[in-house]
């Protein structure tokens, strides 16, 4: 069993020297590898293998629900915005037939052991409506029981009550992820997301008492007008709430690509060394609460499965962030879902009308994706590793892999070697090691390893800073 890793470390010297764009590795290869030449055809052949190789894996299930009813300036998600809930309908027709082609191909020997409804806003679907859509994943996949699967939802406090926490928890779901982002009145006023402290907490204490397993909040720092002091407070109200995850996202201001953001006065962000500084207070804040530092904007309670994952070498990345499945085959359903099948990724179309068109066509919408090269599935495995464990062995990646870690990685030493030099790593006693100080620079580490960024040399502009 791995022990949990070393405390963090922030200093900011190292944070500001090495705070440049770079992927988040939600996924190797990144997304930004995905190509047109993978589409359906690929994808069946990619299922067909991973059935055959295997027949019993388990399943993840991801349903991207894109409504949202008022739009969140910062956003970067897919989505649509619209208050006429009837747009939903159309929508989940389309998706059940998706459903049942991917329920078909996975047979009814793989269960499904983790299901997750993402957005958008899945709270923006009215009662029956979930409940039509929670009848049909029944119908087409196997699920686990409740008490060994994992079944989680997003929740936008806005659009529920807190007597409709029974209610979803009869749908099955045993956790939940709250959008929170900040409770200060002009943050939430300058994103566009009025969001009254009471209103929050009140699901929050609503989903505990309906019985769910664990509950996240999900806080982001660098939005307008942002203080180390604003946020503090904001820190005392979630700490006071006890939720059992909390995820803290960077803000990545991105107008050129992300319309709505061009809504945020960039005038009213923090300056640099402030949204340090906001992040410096929160990591001391949750860690004096108690919060075990898992990885990339994620904390969580000593008991918390997550940290039980990570102290023993289960703890996995995927594109909702960190999770305790790893052996799963993920499944991704909806306009513009991912999928992580065998040895490849492969994505849905990305608008309401051509992922329609898609599934109307086949019963599928992949559009996209990527076959895994043997070189892709050593790296990945290196990345995964250091991103979930702060640790790498090199003696079982040589043996799977056929391969002398360092004269395979020979051309990566270099770059390596002055992050030593820097306190952020150690490669002796048959291990890369991430030290205290390089935690929070894990994304640097990780892309050390990524081959595709080293043959484009600087990270485009595409991607936010790494901190």
């Amino acid at each position: 069993m791995n022990a949990i890793p070393m405390p963090l470390v922030f200093d900011s010297e190292l944070i500001r020297h090495y705070d440049r764009p770079g992927p988040r590795y939600t996924s190797y290869p990144t997304a930004a590898q995905f190509t047109a030449g993978f589409g359906v055809g690929e994808y069946l052949d990619h299922v067909a293998r991973a059935n055959q190789e295997r027949p019993r894996a388990p399943l993840s299930l991801y349903l991207h629900i894109p409504f949202c009813a008022t739009v969140c300036f910062y956003c970067a998600c897919n989505k649509v915005v619209t208050k006429n809930r009837r747009h939903a309908e159309s929508y989940l027709a389309v998706l059940d037939r998706e459903i049942e082609r991917q329920g078909a191909l996975f047979g009814g020997e793989r269960r499904v052991e983790q299901l997750h409804w993402g957005g958008g806003t899945p709270t923006f679907l009215s009662g029956p409506q979930m409940q039509h859509l929670m009848d049909a994943i029944r119908a087409h996949f196997r699920l686990a029981d409740e008490n060994s699967g994992e079944f989680s939802i997003e929740i936008d406090p806005r659009t529920v009550t807190p007597a409709a926490m029974p209610f979803l928890r009869s749908l099955g779901f045993n956790r939940l992820s709250l959008g929170v982002q900040d409770f200060n009145p002009a943050v939430q006023k300058a994103v566009n997301r009025v969001q009254p402290r009471e209103q929050t907490l009140a699901v929050l204490e609503a989903a505990r008492s309906a019985g769910f397993r664990s509950i996240n909040m999900d806080l982001i720092y660098g939005l307008p007008l942002q203080t180390v002091e604003s946020f503090d407070r904001t820190l005392d109200d979630v700490i006071a709430a006890a939720p059992d995850r909390l995820s803290v996202f960077n803000y990545a201001h991105l107008p050129e690509r992300f319309k709505t953001q061009r809504r945020i006065n960039p005038a009213e962000l923090p300056s640099p060394a402030e949204k340090l500084g906001i992040l410096a207070r929160a990591i001391e804040r949750l860690g004096d609460a108690g919060y075990v530092y898992i990885g990339m904007d994620h904390f969580a309670r000593p008991g918390d499965e997550l940290v039980r994952a990570q102290q023993d070498g289960t703890l996995c990345r995927n594109f909702q962030g960190y999770s305790t499945r790893g052996d799963c085959d993920l499944i991704g359903m909806g306009a513009s879902a991912i999928s992580m099948v065998g040895r490849c990724y492969a994505q849905n179309r990305h608008s309401l009308d051509a992922y329609r068109d898609g599934v109307k066509t086949s019963g599928l919408a992949v559009s996209r994706g990527v076959a895994l090269t043997p070189d892709d599935l050593l790296r990945r495995e290196v990345i995964m590793k250091l991103i979930c464990h702060f640790r790498l062995d090199y003696t079982p990646i040589e043996q799977r892999h056929g391969i002398r870690f360092w004269d395979y990685f020979a051309a990566e030493k270099e770059d390596l070697r002055r992050m030593e030099n820097d306190g952020l790593l150690e490669t002796e006693g048959g291990a890369l090691r991430v030290l205290p100080a390089g935690r929070l620079l894990i994304r640097n580490i990780c892309r050390a390893f990524d081959a595709y960024q080293r043959a484009a040399g600087l990270a485009p502009a595409r991607y936010s800073k790494m901190i």
